[in-house]
C-alpha cells in the first residue's frame, strides 16, 4: 500500500459545519436516485452505502416540503407529513449507523410542480406556464400564499430536525424552485 500525498491530508480532516462536526470533508451533495419517497428502504439502503463508504455527510435529493410542489411522476424525497417523516427516518438511521451526518435539501418547486398527484392548483411568482411535462397554468401567489409557504418550510425544517437531519437547507437554484423565481427578474 502507498503512502497518501500530503497535499490531500486537508481532505481527512474533521470540519465544524455550524453546530455539528463532519469526519472529512467529502460531502455527498444532493442528487436524484429515482426511488425517492416511494422507496424508502431502498433509499435508505443506497444511502447508507455512501456513509459505510466513508462519506462524512450524506444528503438527500430535493425534498418536497408540500402536497403544492407534487411532481410526479418524478419520486423525489418528501417531508409533507409525519408518514413521510417515518419513511425519511430510515434514511437517517442508517447514515448515522455509519457514523456520518444525514443533511436533507427542502424545496418548494412553485410553477415547476404540476401537482398531478395532489391536485392542488399551482403555485408561482406570477402567471405562467407550468415548466413541466404537460401544459398547464401557475396562479400568481398571495401575500397569504407566500406565508404559506413559509410556514411549510418550517414545519418541514422542523419535521426534519425532529427526525434527526443534522444539516438542513432550503434548494433555490436552477429555475426550478420558488426561491429561485422570487430572485429572477
Amino acid at each position: 500500500m502507498t503512502e497518501r500525498d500530503s497535499r490531500f491530508d486537508c481532505l481527512f480532516e474533521s470540519v465544524a459545519i455550524g453546530p455539528v462536526t463532519a469526519k472529512n470533508r467529502f460531502y455527498q451533495v444532493p442528487h436524484c436516485n429515482g426511488m425517492g419517497h416511494a422507496m424508502p428502504n431502498s433509499v435508505a439502503a443506497m444511502r447508507g452505502v455512501k456513509a459505510e463508504g466513508g462519506w462524512a455527510v450524506v444528503s438527500t435529493e430535493e425534498c418536497d416540503i408540500h402536497a403544492s410542489t407534487d411532481v410526479l411522476p418524478y419520486p423525489e424525497a418528501r417531508l409533507w407529513d409525519a408518514e413521510d417523516g417515518r419513511r425519511m427516518a430510515l434514511m437517517v438511521d442508517a447514515v448515522h449507523a455509519q457514523g456520518a451526518l444525514a443533511a436533507v435539501e427542502l424545496v418548494h418547486n412553485g410553477h415547476a410542480a404540476s401537482n398531478r398527484y395532489s391536485r392542488l392548483p399551482v403555485m408561482g411568482v406570477s402567471d405562467l406556464p407550468v415548466a413541466a411535462l404537460e401544459p398547464s397554468q401557475a396562479c400568481a401567489m398571495t401575500r397569504r400564499d407566500i406565508s404559506d409557504v413559509r410556514r411549510w418550510h418550517r414545519q418541514a425544517a422542523l419535521r426534519a430536525r425532529d427526525i434527526g437531519f443534522d444539516i438542513v437547507y432550503v434548494y433555490a437554484g436552477h429555475d426550478l424552485t420558488l426561491g429561485m423565481h422570487f430572485l429572477s427578474r
